[in-house]
């Protein structure tokens, strides 16, 4: 597997660089730290001082570079580190395709002073588009428990199998537990079931049977995946949920102490790289560390 790992120095991209000492890697496994910064010309009175200031970032960036490797140094795969001077968003898309990783892998740094599960515009510009799968890290990882959770969100489209593509790639730790989610929207989308139920006895009908149906579709997009990653997850758990998806993802990873929801784009048809309403729902708000699969 080839990582490219992006690095801005901060504790964000530490513990990103931390997650990727969890995974099996070998000599034959690849890690590109790459570090990029914006550096637009100055055409004012600071004119003067930009290669003053240029000239620091020389000299930081390969202790950027540095420390990052530092925190890898118990890995066996290959490590290579590269500068980029660029917006950082369009350095690391750009990079994921020239050098043909598998996987971009970085931390999720939000605003300065607000410790929550905000995530930075950088990530999520990565993340959006990417057309390599991301995997950002939210700290704080000294939580994570000693077996590594996932929660795979399937909903049996082809970004889901492009999901399962991804996980199966991944040389997550030998007992790795996956719990296979999928959730079935509400019937009644406009009406709260609860009332839809006591209107009369059609309605019941219609739920039973609309129900029974749903539950058995579920079912088979369930199994689906869990074929496709059997002989990689040797405990997996099996989910069906009803209601929003977003929601249930989200109370689901919570629920189970999850370390890392995998979720497909979803993205809008006919736009290559576009996240989906549920995908970006939980980009946004997601309290654990997300993996977005690209198709």
């Amino acid at each position: 597997m080839k990582i490219l790992l992006a690095t801005d120095g901060s504790e964000y991209s530490e513990k990103a660089a931390q997650f990727i000492t969890r995974l099996h890697l070998t000599p034959d496994d690849e890690i590109i730290i790459l570090h990029a910064v914006s550096w637009i010309p100055i055409m004012n009175e600071w004119a003067a001082v930009y290669s003053d200031i240029k000239e620091l970032q020389n000299e930081v960036v390969p202790k950027i570079l540095d420390a990052t490797s530092n925190v890898l140094k118990t890995v066996k795969a290959k490590i290579t580190t590269s500068y980029a001077e660029d917006y950082p968003d369009k350095a690391i898309v750009d990079a994921s395709e020239e050098s043909g990783v598998d996987l971009v892998v970085m931390g999720a740094r939000g605003i300065r002073g607000i410790k929550s599960h905000i995530i930075g515009s950088v990530t999520k510009l990565v993340a959006i588009n990417s057309h390599k799968p991301v995997l950002i890290i939210k700290p704080p990882q000294e939580d994570i428990s000693d077996t590594l959770k996932i929660l795979f969100a399937s909903d049996g489209s082809v970004y889901s199998d492009a999901m399962g593509t991804v996980l199966s790639s991944i040389p997550f730790p030998e007992d790795t537990e996956l719990n296979i989610l999928n959730v079935i929207p509400t019937v009644f989308e406009d009406i709260p079931e609860r009332f839809a139920m006591e209107i009369n006895d059609r309605i019941k009908n219609i739920v039973a049977g609309t129900r029974a149906e749903e539950l058995k579709t579920s079912e088979e997009i369930i199994e689906k995946a869990y074929h496709k990653l059997s002989g990689k997850f040797t405990t997996i758990e099996k989910t069906t949920k009803f209601g929003d998806s977003s929601l249930e993802i989200l109370n689901a990873a919570e629920s189970s102490d999850t370390d890392v929801i995998a979720i497909g784009t979803g993205g809008m048809r006919g736009i290559k790289g576009m996240l989906g309403s549920v995908s970006r729902y939980i980009l946004n708000h997601s309290k654990c560390s997300i993996l977005i699969g690209k198709s």
